[in-house]
C-alpha cells in the first residue's frame, strides 16, 4: 500500500495552466471575468459577482499583470543553523578524544546549515511575513528581492501555534519595499482563481495559479489553529512562507504545507488565512507582545447520535464539555452542554473552527457567539481576555536528585493545553537537561509531579521548596500518559 505524508515546503511556486497566453487588455483578468454573461451569485452583500471563461479569448487572457504587480513583493529567506555535530558517537568521551581529533574523519566544530523558503513583503518599511518552520532554530537570516538585492534581517516575532514568523529588514538605509494589501480571506470561495508565488526547490521564482479547492481545512499541521486554505495551485519544497494571492494581487494567504507521495506538488497545497496573519503581522509592527483570547472551556465536536439526542440535526458546532471555574467562559454563562454555532456571524462546524475565529480578534474586542442551549438558538456577547498569567516555571539546581528540572504550576490554562481536568493539581516538567541528576532520575518532559514522600506538591514553589530535601529515599507519585506512577528511589 502506498503511504500518504506531509511534506512541510518552504515557499510559493507557480506554473502556468498549460494554456497559451495572449497579451492582456487593459483592465486585467479578473475585468474580464466580471464581464462574461454568466455569473455566480456570491454571499454578503458587498461580495462582487464572479464568472468563468466562456470562450477560448477569455481562457487565453493573461495572468501577466497581476504578476508584475505582486512578484517584487515576495522574496526567498535564507535560514542558517548551527549544529554541534560530530562525526563520531565517541566525540564526547575524553579518551577517544585524544585519537579522534588528529582524524580526518573527525570534525568537532559546529555545523552549520541552510534551509531556503520564500516570505512576503507586507510593509513598505521591510516588514516580512514567512513561516515559524522555515526560521525555526536559526542563527542568521537573510532575504533577497527579486531584482538580486540581499539584506540581513531580525526576528520581529515568532509564532509556532499558527507557524508564522515576522522578519524585519536590518537597514534599510530609506529603502521603500513594495508591499502586498491584504485581502479580507473570509470572502475566499470554493472556485476562486489564486496565484501561488515563491522558490520551490531553489530554482527561482515561480508563479503558479489554480483555484481554491476547499476552505477550513483542519488535521495537516500540528499548530495549535489549523483553518488552512487549500488550492491546486503548485506548491514545492522552498515554497513555504510565500504568496497565495488573488487577482485583485492582494494577499489571500502564507503558503505553508502540501500533501504528498512523492515530496512534490500533487495538487493538495495548505495556506494559512490572511486574516489570521494579519493579526500576527499588525502585532509584530506595532512591537506589542502577542496575546490571544482564552475562551475558559474545553470542547468536541458533536457525532450524528450526538447532535439527534441535542435537536440539532446534523452534526455541527462545538460542544462545551468543561468549563473552568471562573473563566471568560464561565463568566459569560456559557456551561457544559452548551453547543457553540458561530462567531460574529459565522458558521462553526467544529471545535477548530471557534478556535480559529477567536484567533483572529484582538484581546480586549467583543465577540458574538451563537450557542445552542435546550432547543433554543440565542447570542451571547463576551468581552475576550487573555488567559490569567501563572507562577513563572522554577528551574531545581543544587544537590538535590532533582537538578535539571524546570517545572511550572498547572493551572487552569496549563491544564486545557495538556488535556487535563481543569481542577488538576501539580507541576508539569516542562524540560529535563540531558545527565543531569533529574535525567538519571527518569523524569520525563510533560510529566506531572503530584507528591513527593507523600506531601502534595501544589504548585512549582512547593515543589522547589521540597527539593531541596535530602531523605535517604524519595516516594514520587507522578502522573504521566494518563497513568499514576509511584516510584521509590534513594536520596
Amino acid at each position: 500500500m502506498s503511504k500518504r505524508f506531509l511534506v512541510i515546503v518552504g515557499g510559493v511556486a507557480i506554473v502556468a495552466l498549460g494554456v497559451g497566453f495572449a497579451a492582456l487588455n487593459p483592465g486585467g483578468l479578473m475585468g474580464a471575468l466580471r464581464a462574461a454573461p454568466v455569473s455566480l451569485a456570491v454571499a454578503g452583500e458587498a461580495a462582487a459577482a464572479r464568472a468563468v471563461p466562456e470562450s477560448r479569448v477569455a481562457v487565453q487572457l493573461s495572468f501577466a499583470p497581476v504578476v508584475k504587480a505582486v512578484t517584487p513583493s515576495v522574496v526567498n529567506v535564507y535560514a542558517t543553523t548551527i549544529a554541534d555535530a560530530s562525526s563520531s558517537p565517541f566525540a564526547s568521551d575524553p579518551f577517544f578524544q585524544q585519537f579522534f581529533r588528529r582524524s580526518p574523519f573527525f570534525n568537532d566544530r559546529p555545523q552549520r546549515s541552510q534551509s531556503l523558503g520564500s516570505g512576503v513583503i507586507i510593509d513598505a518599511a521591510g516588514v516580512i511575513l514567512t513561516n515559524h518552520h522555515v526560521i525555526a532554530g536559526a542563527t542568521d537570516i537573510r532575504v533577497s528581492t527579486p531584482d538580486g538585492q540581499e539584506y540581513p534581517v531580525d526576528l520581529a516575532l515568532d509564532d509556532p501555534k499558527t507557524d508564522l514568523a515576522v522578519l524585519k529588514v536590518k537597514d534599510a538605509k530609506g529603502v521603500r519595499f513594495p508591499a502586498l494589501e491584504f485581502a479580507d480571506s473570509d470572502r475566499l470561495e470554493v472556485g476562486d482563481l489564486v496565484l501561488a508565488i515563491g522558490n520551490p526547490f531553489g530554482v527561482g521564482q515561480t508563479v503558479t495559479s489554480g483555484i481554491v479547492s476547499a476552505l477550513a481545512r483542519t488535521g495537516v499541521e500540528s499548530s495549535a489553529y489549523e483553518f488552512f486554505i487549500q488550492t491546486d495551485a503548485a506548491i514545492n519544497p522552498g515554497n513555504s512562507g510565500g504568496a497565495l494571492v488573488d487577482l485583485d494581487g492582494r494577499l489571500v494567504g502564507i503558503n505553508t504545507a502540501i500533501v504528498s507521495r512523492s515530496g512534490g506538488s500533487v495538487g493538495i497545497g495548505f495556506a494559512i488565512p490572511a486574516n489570521m496573519a494579519r493579526l500576527v503581522a499588525e502585532t509584530a509592527i506595532a512591537g506589542t507582545a502577542l496575546e490571544r483570547p482564552w475562551f475558559g472551556a474545553r470542547l468536541q465536536p458533536l457525532t450524528p447520535d450526538l447532535a439527534d439526542s441535542l435537536g440539532l440535526g446534523r452534526p455541527r458546532g462545538a460542544l462545551i464539555t468543561e468549563v473552568a471555574p471562573g473563566g471568560p467562559a464561565a463568566q459569560a454563562g456559557f456551561r457544559a452542554g452548551d453547543v457553540l454555532l458561530g462567531v460574529d456571524g459565522f458558521a462553526v462546524d467544529q471545535p477548530s473552527a471557534f478556535d480559529f475565529r477567536l484567533a483572529t480578534k484582538a484581546v480586549g474586542t467583543q465577540a458574538t457567539i451563537s450557542v445552542f442551549r435546550a432547543g433554543a438558538t440565542t447570542d451571547r456577547v463576551m468581552t475576550l481576555s487573555a488567559p490569567p498569567a501563572g507562577a513563572p516555571a522554577v528551574t531545581i539546581s543544587g544537590e538535590t536528585r532533582f537538578a535539571g528540572t524546570k517545572a511550572e504550576t498547572v493551572t487552569p490554562v496549563v491544564a486545557q493545553e495538556l488535556g487535563l481536568p481543569y481542577a488538576s493539581r501539580g507541576v508539569v516538567v516542562r524540560a529535563v537537561e540531558p545527565g543531569s541528576p533529574a535525567d538519571e532520575l527518569g523524569l520525563r518532559v510533560g510529566d506531572i509531579i503530584l507528591k513527593l514522600n507523600g506531601t502534595a506538591v501544589e504548585d512549582a514553589e512547593a515543589f522547589a521548596r521540597i527539593a531541596k530535601d535530602r531523605p535517604d529515599s524519595w516516594i514520587i507519585d507522578i502522573e504521566r500518559g494518563g497513568r499514576i506512577i509511584e516510584a521509590k528511589v534513594w536520596g
